[in-house]
């Protein structure tokens, strides 16, 4: 499924109207009677009481998402409801199709007024339908819509958003103050990016999407590039069903030999983690590579892995003269993932970029390795590194992406979405932004969104389990892009199973993740 900016959204509707020729008013008239639709699944779960009619308030503002709250307060009246609309500004300033549908409103005498604070009754009313601010408005609203705002989420009523609650960011999921706190959001034709990114994803409750009738010609006009991640995108996109398929005839050279570089003295849990992942994910060979003098002593812990001790001098720790072993341990492999639990030493940067050229084969960088990605772009040593020869794939968290980005955490996660193709179109990386719907980049402009996970999985060592399952999906031959989206929603996933069997889901580990795979 597609998700669209509100300039998007804009231009397909243009297109749809001026260049496919649907009348504006049949689009809006579809609308308003998609979130009728709504307004009377939500009513029907909850009886009006004695026997009454439902009664719902409908706050309309004076654009398009007025005139689609105005066609759905007609269509409420014709199924038997009490509706009142009112008006956030006063009608006469309404324009364009809202004033039609103002106008027919006021000649079927729909009950209407203009707001005035204080005023409503809301103990009276069994739910409220936004249809205040579209997704052409940004900013804080201002009064008087403000105060309607503020008096609509303390009368807790259930509210039936029109495309976004009013007061939030469409492109970002910035949330303003107020902002309309929505039990659902009907977003109309396509759903916008904001409705799926936090704060926002808080404000807009369960988001529905429905047809107004835009043809797929319109969608395609517009070349949308950002995605939801969901079951049907791995079906349509990437022709994927987990759990993935296997052929009878095959063996375990099929499925690819990754080497996780990963854990030193006091983090080898990260590494065991990784490795574990890669496994469970279905990678036919594994060699998980560890300082020396831990060798010994992690023995067994993965029998199905084979282990490599890289020379640290007795240390336990990652040295820089180690890197030339470990490009050779790479030859033949098709995929490497470095960083979880590496550490940090002197000349490390130097260390990981005789790696970055050293390996040919794709390369999932995560963790430390990041932090040395990092230190090399602020310097300006990270600009002669050139490209590699292989995709390269990292997975920063917003503390990580803060710092590969040269920002403040807050700055990253005000527009995750943005910094996330800024830094895979800065450098030709596929970046997986992790975090509450975690997202995936790469260097052509694509986008995904994703929508598996929880809570649960904000836990020490689940970062390291989803570079095991990408570095295990680049080894069975998946390309850079899909084995990232592939392994996100796989990840979040198993994250959900593994949660949904346990009592409490802040006691969820990351090992439990590798074991719902």
């Amino acid at each position: 499924m597609y998700l669209v900016t509100a300039e998007e959204m804009r231009r397909i509707d243009r297109y749809a109207i001026e260049t496919i020729g649907i009348p504006a008013m049949a689009l809006m008239e579809n609308a308003g009677r998609a979130v009728a639709d709504e307004v009377e699944k939500r009513q029907a779960k909850t009886a009006a009481p004695g026997g009454r009619p439902p009664r719902w308030l409908v706050l309309a503002g004076k654009g398009n998402n007025g005139g689609d709250g105005l066609v759905c307060a007609r269509h409420l009246a014709d199924r038997g409801y009490e509706v009142r609309i009112v008006y956030a500004v006063p009608p006469d300033t309404l324009t364009g199709e809202a004033a039609l549908q103002r106008d027919i409103a006021l000649r079927i005498g729909l009950a209407q007024e203009a707001y005035s604070p204080g005023a409503i009754d809301w103990e009276r009313w069994d739910g409220i339908v936004d249809a205040l601010l579209g997704t052409g408005t940004s900013g804080a609203p201002r009064e008087p819509m403000a105060s309607l705002i503020r008096e609509a989420n303390g009368s807790k009523r259930p509210i039936v958003a029109i495309d976004v609650p009013s007061g939030l960011d469409s492109d970002t999921g910035a949330v303003a103050e107020p902002c309309i706190r929505a039990s659902v959001t009907v977003a109309l034709a396509l759903p916008k990016i904001g409705l799926l990114a936090y704060p926002g994803a808080d404000a807009a409750g369960e988001v529905v999407v429905r047809a107004i009738g835009i043809p797929e010609a319109a969608v395609r006009s517009e070349n949308v590039r950002t995605f939801v991640l969901a079951k049907a995108s791995l079906r349509d996109r990437f022709d994927v069903t987990l759990p993935l398929a296997r052929k009878a005839n095959s063996h375990k050279g099929t499925y690819g030999h990754a080497l996780i570089v990963a854990g030193s003295r006091g983090m080898s849990g990260a590494g065991l983690l990784c490795t574990r992942a890669a496994l469970r994910a279905g990678c036919g060979l594994v060699t998980w590579a560890v300082p020396e003098a831990m060798a010994a002593s992690l023995t067994g812990s993965v029998p199905e892995a084979m282990l490599f001790g890289a020379a640290d001098a007795g240390l336990g720790e990652w040295r820089g003269t180690s890197a030339g072993e470990v490009a050779a341990k790479a030859a033949g492999k098709q995929a490497v993932v470095a960083g979880p639990g590496l550490g940090r030493w002197p000349g490390d940067t130097q260390w990981l970029h005789k790696l970055w050229h050293g390996v040919d084969a794709p390369l999932v960088l995560d963790a430390d390795a990041l932090n040395m990605v990092a230190e090399a772009i602020a310097s300006g040593e990270f600009a002669v590194w050139g490209p590699r020869k292989a995709e390269t794939i990292v997975t920063p968290h917003p503390g990580e992406m803060a710092r590969l980005c040269g920002e403040s955490v807050a700055e990253i996660e005000r527009d995750r979405l943005g910094a996330a193709r800024g830094l895979a179109a800065r450098y030709g990386l596929h970046v997986v932004l992790k975090g509450a719907r975690t997202v995936v980049a790469s260097p052509n402009g694509t986008a995904w969104v994703n929508t598996t996970g929880n809570a649960g999985m904000a836990t020490g060592g689940a970062g390291d389990v989803l570079a095991g399952i990408v570095g295990s999906l680049l080894a069975q031959g998946f390309e850079a892009e899909k084995a990232a989206a592939v392994g996100v929603y796989w990840h979040g996933a198993a994250g959900d199973l593994a949660a949904a069997g346990r009592s409490s889901i802040g006691s969820l580990l990351a090992g439990d993740i590798v074991e719902a795979l």
